[in-house]
């Protein structure tokens, strides 16, 4: 064995080891279905045993003994592997759910404390597609394949004893499988690991155009993009055909070889057997129970190698989930617990680089946003402003600088003190499957009363239309909030800010998908929401913000203009150059 394929082969095991390891809660099944494998094998092996005597003493001596007891032994083991064969199944069936079952979770759980900006350098379909095509396959390897190495490995090893006590002479002719037997093994398990690499990535190419086409339906269809999402799918569904065509290929390919390796042993064994010293000495029954043993190889030797298949693939997958479970969480090194903000927050000098890229998208910025204040930030799109707002949660830990609430660092808070701290409505809503009030109560608010909840969607105006629903806030809303119009999905968004009552609010584009009626409602309700808490509003339309404590301009990452709404459009800068722009109003003098 050379160097690179003791490595490989080290390799692979320590990822089916850990693997296996999810077995472990399950090891009482596992001992049953092992044991029933064990005897299952060890009944075709007593029945193939049984060939000599069967052939010698029924139709050669006519013994009466064997007449009458052969039948009935057949009989029974033929019993006995009823129940086991059914058993092993069941069992592994079981175990192949759970080990399907537990690793689901732990990738999802991974996901759940993944830090943000791992999200954004990875598409949602290769996530997706590694929930549910990746962990399939893993559990092929993890119970299938195993279940056909120990039994099948049991049935040859069962055959070749039953070869060798009836002729040890005959048995010479497996010299002619063996090695080519290794050889094939070694061949497509190298073959099979770099084309399940292949298939893997290319399904989470599938998962990806699929959702992009079906949350996109509607764009499609305006921009008449039928054919072109059609053709981008085809491409992705045929080089994964062709990978799988590959794989497909490959065990035929094997099986085949294995088929004909057995033939030529079986042709060794005619010859071996009808040399003239054996003739005279070699009884039928001897005969056919080499023939038959030697025939019955044929099918778990044909497995044994296919199932390097259902392992490279497995251990492939494996490395893929392994690689994600092992990623590490989201970083959480504050010991400070917050109990409740006064709300206090100051930017100092922060600096911020994505992850992966060269240019800052923040540079030097200082902002002091008193307790109970209304702070705007505006700027052209790109400028920034929802990347600086996203540092407060520590979504993005700041390259340089410091961000304060309350005196303190907030890297020395525990980030789900810190995070409790804050109501936050982005612009895109974010809604889950479900009803009204289970989206308006979400996570933590779980908790809260009917009376709570109604209260909250009546300050956001929502009750409005939640009333007209057949089940009021119990109405199920479906994936995404899908069966409600955008503007409504943002007030349920905003009642859920409400009913959190945090000391830190953080409003970006909170309003921009709502009418002009609904608007003026929601910002009243807002005004009353903001009393004694600290608002940090990120809009595009100026006349929300008209009232703001203070409005922070940025452009191309930096603050270039700060003050209230009158003192910025009396110093004829950026604010207001964007002022104009938007109303449509003459530049002065």
């Amino acid at each position: 064995m050379s160097k690179k394929s003791r490595i490989d082969w080290m390799q692979t095991w320590q990822v089916y080891r850990r693997l296996l390891s999810y077995l472990l809660p399950y090891r009482w099944a596992g001992v049953g279905t092992i044991l029933a494998m064990i005897v299952d094998a060890l009944c075709l092996t007593l029945f193939v045993r049984a060939i000599k005597p069967m052939i010698d003493g029924l139709f050669v001596d006519k013994d009466p003994w064997t007449i009458f007891w052969l039948p009935i032994g057949i009989v029974a083991l033929a019993v006995v592997r009823f129940f086991t064969s059914y058993y092993s199944d069941y069992g592994m069936g079981l175990l192949s759910r759970n080990v399907v079952q537990d690793i689901r979770k732990d990738v999802f759980a991974s996901y759940l404390r993944l830090p943000v900006p791992r999200f954004a350098n990875e598409s949602s379909g290769q996530q997706i597609s590694r929930i549910t095509y990746t962990t399939d396959q893993v559990a092929k390897a993890s119970t299938t394949a195993f279940k056909s190495v120990l039994q099948d490995g049991l049935v040859v090893v069962g055959l070749i004893g039953n070869m060798l006590l009836a002729s040890a002479y005959l048995t010479l002719a497996l010299l002619v499988m063996v090695p080519t037997v290794i050889g094939v093994v070694t061949w497509i398990s190298r073959r099979y690991r770099r084309i399940s690499k292949r298939v893997q990535n290319t399904m989470g190419s599938v998962a990806g155009s699929v959702k992009e086409v079906v949350e996109g339906h509607r764009e499609v269809r305006i921009y008449g993009a039928q054919a072109v999402e059609q053709q981008r799918f085809d491409e992705v569904a045929e080089r994964t055909a062709q990978f799988n065509l590959k794989i497909s290929s490959t065990s035929a390919l094997s099986g085949a070889m294995v088929q004909a390796t057995a033939a030529l042993a079986l042709a060794a064994i005619i010859w071996l057997a009808t040399r003239p010293f054996q003739m005279e000495s070699m009884t039928a029954g001897t005969y056919t129970t080499v023939i038959f043993a030697m025939a019955g190889l044929m099918t778990p030797l044909k497995r044994l190698t296919n199932v390097q298949a259902d392992i490279q693939r497995g251990v492939s997958a494996a490395e893929d989930l392994f690689a994600v479970i092992d990623l590490p969480p989201e970083r959480d090194s504050g010991s400070r617990v917050l109990e409740r903000s006064r709300g206090d927050i100051r930017f100092e000098h922060v600096g911020l680089t994505y992850e992966n890229t060269t240019a800052a998208v923040l540079h030097g910025i200082d902002l002091a946003c008193p307790a109970g204040s209304v702070t705007a930030v505006v700027g052209r799109s790109g400028s920034g402003k929802t990347s600086l707002v996203s540092l407060l949660p520590r979504f993005y830990a700041p390259n340089e600088g410091r961000i304060l609430v309350d005196g303190h660092d907030i890297a020395d808070y525990t980030l789900a003190s810190l995070r409790r701290q804050i109501a936050w409505v982005g612009q895109s809503v974010v809604l889950f499957e479900g009803t009204v009030a289970s989206n308006i109560a979400y996570g933590e608010l779980a908790g809260a009363s009917e009376a709570e909840i109604v209260a909250a969607a009546e300050a956001a105006n929502a009750m409005e239309f939640i009333a007209k629903l057949p089940k009021g806030i119990h109405n199920e809303i479906g994936e995404s909030g899908n069966l409600l119009s955008g503007g409504q999905r943002q007030r349920i968004a905003i009642a859920r800010a409400i009913l959190k009552n945090a000391p830190i609010l953080v409003l970006d584009e909170a309003t921009s998908a709502l009418d002009t009626e609904s608007e003026r409602l929601i910002q009243q309700a807002l005004q009353k929401l903001m009393l004694n808490r600290t608002t940090l509003v990120i809009a595009h339309r100026l006349s929300t913000i008209e009232g703001a404590d203070q409005i922070a301009v940025m452009d191309q990452g930096r603050i270039v203009e700060r003050g209230t709404h009158a003192e910025l459009l009396a110093a004829n800068g950026h604010y207001a150059a964007l002022h104009r722009m938007q109303f449509h109003e003459p530049a002065g003098d």
